[in-house]
């Protein structure tokens, strides 16, 4: 781990992330360069380099702090319907949380689009748990994807409902729509 000459304490890539996310959160990722964050560290920017190969090397350490934070349902037996409610909230939460960089990522796929990422695995689980065939996991997991993608797109964007209630309601209501629809492969 190397220490900066300017602060004497050592980088963590935990404190480049969280740092960077905030630039994001305050900029978007356009306002973000490794100059800029190297200046919020209080390092020269050559010592980021040691942690981090580019900023799209960066812009994946972030999406890998996110998915740490981002509280996923576990295995733990409760039902289907209620671990995909808990994963749709978690995943609404984090594009709350981060617009920018929720928005960022939806534009270039290529990142997120690994399915070894421990949303996609955890929503693969719940699939299965509601009896969708293997066969048909990545269609109906890109289905529910655009769903609350559009949603959530369509909210950040300002055309959803300006009261909280209104749409914590409608978040619900999409919810349903999907457990009801998920809930014809259990019927099979």
């Amino acid at each position: 781990m190397a220490v900066s000459a300017r602060r004497g304490t050592p980088l963590t890539l935990e404190e480049i992330s969280t740092t960077a996310l905030r630039l994001i959160d305050e900029g978007g990722v356009e306002a973000l360069s490794m100059r800029r964050l190297a200046a919020e560290l209080d390092v020269n920017p050559m010592s980021l380099y040691h942690h981090v190969a580019s900023k799209d090397a960066l812009i994946r350490l972030i999406c890998g702090t996110i998915q740490q934070r981002v509280h996923l349902p576990e295995d733990d037996g409760t039902p289907w319907q209620d671990q995909l409610r808990l994963l749709a909230l978690a995943y609404y939460r984090h594009a709350r949380s981060h617009p920018a960089m929720w928005t960022y990522l939806h534009a270039h796929w290529e990142i997120i689009e690994d399915r070894t990422l421990a949303i996609w695995v955890t929503l693969y689980r719940i699939l299965r748990m509601a009896g969708v065939p293997e066969p048909e996991l990545r269609r109906t997991s890109d289905v529910l994807h655009a769903f609350v993608t559009g949603l959530i797109t369509t909210e950040l964007h300002g055309h959803g409902p300006d009261d909280p209630e209104e749409t914590a309601r409608t978040f619900d209501t999409a919810v349903r729509l999907m457990i009801n629809g998920l809930a014809s492969y259990s019927a099979r």
